[in-house]
């Protein structure tokens, strides 16, 4: 059990190096285990857990693990956070993010937070010092979405937003978390004179904000889903200019698809799927020095760059790292702009 005792601070570091039990010298996302004690140092900020948003891959691979278990992945998820300090799945190596309110601010945080803001941590659950006090008993283990008592603690380098007050805190908590995939969709497809763009998995949180972020920047867009009821569901919203239905993991299935709703290979290609394997048909998906950008924690980065090589493929394949200037605005401000991808989330959280 990592302990949660108040006891003193060493001297802090902007980036969270003296949170790190183990091992010693590596940042705190690559460390095993953080020390999660509530005294905060100097530029550290201490939030009252609400709720945690875990990564849509680390969820399907707990309830995929434990055959939809809720109580096992309940479990499971208490015993990581007990044991490392923090939200890190050993398998996917990926977290999540939180909402809460800010119980503690140091006199040198350089957040500009103040006690009694609702916030949402805009880092990784994978890197954020987090205790939890009620063993998630409120959480039936069968969604993202994780009531939670306890604390967590942010960095001065660390980022976080205030919640809005015209949209409700479950709803913001799922937007925040994948803000980071519009952000980039819309600078990459700006930088191309009328693209087209495939956004794989597109009826989901990041893909369906995907969607609209690259039409927005002019692009004409398809949307591929794995399943009918994943197709009416993007057809009903409105949000693509096509509709495909193909298995992602399947790369000639999905190529095909892409190809024959843009009558071409995609300029730019978004995966914004939960499941490993999909990284060959987007591969195989885009045009010649077209652009791959990888949203999914379940990507083999090897397996993309090996793929590429192997499929003589020339294209730019970029990390969507969850951060852009302004990213949490931009994609809140679709929100409020877009009744349809709205819905959409709501109609997400209700079948949580």
């Amino acid at each position: 059990m990592i302990a949660t005792e108040m006891r003193p601070m060493p001297e802090s570091s902007p980036v969270g190096l003296h949170r790190v039990l183990s091992p010693q010298g590596v940042l705190p996302q690559a460390a095993e285990r953080l020390d999660n004690s509530a005294r905060i140092a100097a530029d550290e900020v201490r939030i009252t857990v609400e709720r945690l948003n875990l990564d849509a891959a680390s969820f399907r691979q707990l309830a995929t693990k434990h055959a939809g278990d809720g109580d096992a992945v309940r479990a499971e998820v208490v015993q990581i956070i007990a044991e490392r300090g923090k939200m890190q799945n050993p398998v996917t190596g990926s977290g999540g993010m939180l909402i809460g309110t800010v119980g503690e601010v140091g006199p040198e945080s350089p957040l500009g937070l103040k006690p009694g803001d609702r916030v949402a941590t805009l880092v990784s659950l994978t890197l954020t010092p987090l205790a939890i006090t009620d063993g998630l008993a409120r959480w039936d283990g069968r969604s993202e979405q994780v009531p939670a008592d306890g604390h967590a603690i942010l960095f001065a380098r660390s980022i976080a937003a205030v919640l809005p007050d015209d949209i409700d805190p479950e709803l913001a908590l799922a937007v925040l978390d994948v803000c980071g995939a519009p952000a980039l969709t819309d600078r990459v497809a700006r930088s191309y004179p009328q693209p087209t763009v495939a956004v794989i998995g597109g009826a989901g949180k990041s893909g369906s904000l995907s969607l609209v972020a690259a039409r927005r920047a002019g692009a004409r867009t398809v949307g591929v889903v794995p399943n009918e009821t994943e197709r009416a569901r993007l057809e009903q919203a409105g949000l693509a200019d096509q509709v495909a239905l193909a298995d992602a993991r399947d790369p000639v299935s999905l190529s095909t698809a892409v190809t024959e709703a843009l009558g071409g290979p995609a300029d730019i290609t978004v995966v914004c799927v939960d499941v490993p394997g999909c990284e060959h048909g987007a591969i195989l998906a885009t045009a010649d020095r077209g652009t791959v950008i990888f949203f999914s924690m379940a990507t083999s980065f090897s397996a993309a760059a090996l793929g590429a090589e192997g499929l003589a493929a020339d294209v730019t394949m970029l990390i969507g790292n969850g951060y852009s200037h302004g990213h949490a605005s931009f994609a809140l401000d679709l929100l409020r702009a877009e009744p349809a991808v709205r819905r959409l989330f709501e109609q997400r959280l209700e079948r949580a």
